[in-house]
């Protein structure tokens, strides 16, 4: 007999019960506020798609190319690609079984060690509240190409509260402006993609550039490894699905089709995107080594754009690029917020993060995110940035360091559901190809770790301090991971003893209510 079928009979039988009892749902009249499940399915394809297509895309894939040539930047960029498909179906399969907040640091307490979920969480907080840091000092930079006159700070603190004023009210607002910001930027691209397949055969600008320019820049030796590194970084922000899958409407149902749809969309994106770069502008071309968000004019867009005819492109790319850093501003902010309030839940952070408003906002995880983040973007106003800049290092490797805890996380998790004698044909969503998924993003993930100091190594004269401040990220994982353990007495958690149980029964109450609302 079908687990699921049998567990689900048992929820429903319960449902059943309390139904008859309490006028409405049990979801609604809990005794005390809880997070909202208020996001729809394409709330999470835009969530993770405008956590992904940013800065990277629109200012640094003009460096790659100059760096790799065009066929190495291409190189490089399907070979992440490939891995973060792999990372992102190992994730699917383990947020829409159990799909909480917080998720994959969740998942690592759970299958693996207390210890690493305690250390991943405070490890992803620390980025992504970091990250609101940094896009309050981009997006300030961006406005000085409009009006130069007015101080930084003035349009960092404006663009605070807007982000603020998105997360405070209700899940759906942060949601419904992501969705808005992440559709501005795939326009964005999709419009080039068309602009510059015009622009390569002739049709606009007059001149036909064929496979020339492609050809001549090829793959730049070495380079690619470089090019491997920030490849991996442009990635980064996919697995926000995962922290929002606790908050998704039928995560049963909607996180498989967001993630489904997101890898290949990306992939898409960022692939055409790059080949039509590499079409039109030579490698060598001193702008594309330029990457600097405060000129916009040396995005690889706008010289497209620019060959294109639209005489504008400069003005319409930084809006494009305000767009896209308060995009990831706004999903900074909701990611730490919500992986503070799941650390909370689970006794690793202080228990007043618990509070939550009557929408459903976990209201002082969402305001010491954005003090942390505004404390962080002071530290750039003072000194000569040195800590702001160990900030920025820090914060570098947490991606790369969540993903390595999701890879291994799910292969404890499917280990531990086929040794509990549990059907694979049960899973609402399968990974692909295991255990060689999980293994092969674990290696990609562990690769770049180890060789995002390659610059530093090869620069002549080698600075001490440049190559520390590379990997300050892991031993900042690693002492919390020991501090944890070694105080808490944490054990590793035997494949049997995993619990793959906990917290099922309101997820598959929830499923059942939302079909019978139809």
């Amino acid at each position: 007999m079908d687990r699921y079928m049998k567990y689900r009979r048992d929820v429903t039988k319960r449902v059943d019960s309390r139904s008859s009892s309490r006028p409405s749902s049990i979801l609604v009249e809990e005794e005390t506020p809880h997070l909202k499940r208020a996001l729809k399915a394409r709330h999470l394809t835009m969530i993770s798609l405008g956590g992904t297509i940013g800065t990277g895309l629109f200012l640094a894939s003009g460096s790659s190319i100059a760096t790799a040539g065009p066929g190495g930047a291409l190189l490089a960029y399907g070979l992440i690609g490939i891995m973060v498909f792999f990372m992102m179906e190992c994730l699917g399969e383990m947020a829409t079984y159990l799909p909480v907040t917080g998720s994959f640091n969740n998942y690592a307490g759970r299958f693996i060690d207390p210890a690493l979920g305690f250390a991943l969480g405070w490890n992803y907080f620390f980025n992504w509240a970091v990250t609101v840091a940094v896009e309050l000092t981009a997006g300030a930079m961006v406005m000085a190409f409009w009006l130069p006159n007015v101080p930084n700070y003035v349009w960092s603190i404006i663009f605070l509260i807007l982000i603020l004023s998105l997360n405070l009210f209700s899940v759906k607002g942060y949601g419904e402006a992501e969705y808005w910001f992440a559709l501005l930027k795939v326009l964005t691209v999709i419009i080039f993609i068309i602009l510059g397949i015009l622009v390569d055969t002739g049709v606009l600008g007059g001149y036909y550039y064929g496979i020339d320019t492609f050809k001549a820049g090829g793959i730049q030796g070495t380079g690619v490894l470089s090019v491997f590194l920030t490849a991996g970084f442009s990635f980064q922000g996919t697995e926000l699905i995962g922290v929002a899958a606790g908050e998704s409407e039928n995560p049963r149902k909607n996180v498989p089709k967001a993630i489904k749809q997101v890898f290949w969309r990306i992939l898409l994106f960022y692939i055409l995107a790059i080949f039509i770069i590499g079409l039109i502008i030579p490698y060598d071309d001193p702008q594309l080594l330029k990457n600097d968000v405060t000129d916009v004019s040396v995005s690889p867009f706008t010289l497209v754009f620019q060959k294109a005819g639209m005489d504008a492109a400069a003005q319409f790319m930084n809006a494009v690029i305000l767009t896209t850093v308060l995009s990831a501003g706004n999903s900074g902010l909701y990611a730490s917020s919500r992986t503070l309030y799941d650390l909370a839940r689970e006794k690793k952070a202080p228990r007043i993060f618990l509070k939550m408003t009557k929408g459903g906002i976990p209201i002082y995880c969402v305001l010491i995110t954005a003090a942390f983040g505004m404390l962080a973007f002071l530290t750039s106003l003072f000194g000569n940035g040195v800590v702001y800049n160990w900030l920025l290092s820090l914060s570098g490797v947490a991606g790369f360091i969540a993903w390595l805890g999701i890879a291994a996380s799910h292969y404890r998790f499917r280990r531990a559901y086929v040794l509990q004698g549990r059907s694979i044909s049960d899973l609402p969503f399968k990974a692909r190809l295991f255990p060689v998924g999980p293994i092969f993003a674990f290696a990609v993930c562990l690769f770049v770790l180890a060789g995002q100091g390659y610059d530093t190594f090869t620069a002549d004269p080698i600075v001490a301090a440049d190559v520390i401040s590379c990997y300050i990220g892991i031993p900042f994982v690693i002492i919390l991971y020991a501090g944890y353990k070694i105080i808490k007495r944490t054990k590793f958690i035997p494949i049997m003893e995993v619990d793959l149980d906990s917290g099922r029964e309101e997820i598959i109450a929830h499923t059942i209510e939302m079909e019978n609302r139809k």
